[in-house]
């Protein structure tokens, strides 16, 4: 009896035990469980991989755009100034001729027989006057006075019908290039009739174009400009070189003139050019990568990486006011400052709050002047990198 109850007393420890065993097994099982979830969790966030940039400071002066034409600086349509009959013709449409060249020549024969009949009338009248005042009898002052009155009026009509015949030859006043034509030898020319048109080869062209009134009180001359043309990828300077001496009582408008010296790429005279006219004073902005600047239904925005509380990198959504494009990036004129630090490469993957690590920096160096153009507003970018 004593040996049953030993076994029964054994059996349930042993229960007791095993029971405990399972228990604490359990208890194990479940803190594991546990301590898993809770690393996954914390390992579960989502990180996003960008590259950053800084956001660096430049001057932007808005500009305003007309329409200008090109001008020779010397330009004349050729006419004859007397009627005539063309002997010889030398215009070639496109050459290039020398001041002094003789373009056109008109018939002149009836003057060169006038000036030989004036020129004997001249030597006798030369050849009076002197023996009048070699006489050895008294003359009266009125016979002396007449004989060189007309001597004098001979030699006046010969200068008269050579200035005829200089008249009836037709130079070129300067060096120009000559346009079409439509003159040949024969040809009965009336006084005033267009022979060509005359465009001057010079180091330098004019634009001619026009700005509103309130945009030509902040220019002035010697100020530079930029003229854009079809002949060139980049801006041609320009230098402001006068101002029309009245407002268009009708438009407001004023108009201006700048002398271009690169005439190499821009088209010939008459042709239509895009230029740039500062207004205003520089303000100051700043500008980012391209790639940095997002468009969504709030409006343009850039993400701006900061360190939380546990010194982790996140993105945070800053709406901006951007503006004009700097060949590789875009200036903000409202909602960013110097110095920031912003995602560049791989922003488009972002969203607020997101932990961001950073493979690498893309902001760079250099010093730089830059044209910029958005649209209706235009504005004119100094680079301090």
């Amino acid at each position: 009896m004593k040996c049953d109850c030993t076994k029964s007393n054994l059996s349930v420890v042993l229960l007791f035990l095993g029971i405990a065993a399972v228990a604490g097994g359990l208890y194990a099982w479940k803190y594991i469980s546990a301590q898993v979830a809770n690393a996954s969790a914390i390992q579960s966030e989502p990180m996003e991989s960008v590259t950053t940039a800084t956001a660096r400071p430049f001057a932007y002066r808005e500009q305003t755009t007309a329409i200008g034409t090109i001008l020779a600086l010397r330009s004349i349509t050729l006419s004859n100034e007397l009627a005539g009959t063309v002997r010889e013709v030398t215009l070639a449409p496109g050459q290039v001729v020398e001041a002094g060249t003789v373009l056109v020549s008109l018939d002149v024969s009836v003057e060169q027989a006038e000036l030989k009949a004036q020129a004997a009338q001249a030597r006798l009248a030369e050849t009076t006057l002197d023996r009048i005042q070699r006489a050895r009898v008294a003359m009266a002052a009125l016979e002396v006075d007449r004989a060189a009155a007309e001597r004098d009026v001979a030699l006046a009509r010969m200068a008269a019908i050579k200035a005829n015949i200089d008249k009836k030859t037709i130079r070129a006043p300067f060096r120009a290039r000559v346009g079409l034509t439509d003159v040949h030898p024969g040809q009965y020319l009336e006084v005033g009739t267009i022979l060509t048109t005359l465009q001057g080869v010079d180091d330098a062209v004019h634009v001619d174009f026009t700005v509103a009134q309130k945009v030509v009180e902040g220019l002035a001359v010697g100020q530079t400009i930029q003229v854009f043309s079809s002949l060139s990828p980049s801006p041609i300077l320009a230098r402001i070189e006068a101002f029309d001496a009245r407002i268009d009582p009708t438009t407001r408008n004023a108009m201006v003139r700048a002398r271009i010296d690169d005439i190499d790429r821009v088209p010939p005279p008459g042709s239509s050019v895009r230029v740039q006219v500062p207004v205003g004073a520089p303000h100051p902005a700043v500008a980012v990568p391209v790639s940095a600047l997002r468009k969504g239904p709030q409006g343009d925005h850039v993400f701006v990486i900061a360190e939380d509380a546990q010194g982790k990198a996140r993105a945070h959504l800053r709406k901006i006011e951007s503006g004009a494009l700097l060949g590789d990036e875009v200036a903000v004129y409202s909602g960013l400052s110097a110095g920031e630090t912003i995602a560049a490469g791989g922003s488009f993957k972002l969203r607020e709050n997101v932990l961001v690590a950073v493979t690498g920096d893309s902001a760079g160096t250099g010093t730089e002047q830059r044209e910029v153009d958005d649209g209706a507003a235009h504005r004119t970018a100094t680079d301090p990198r």
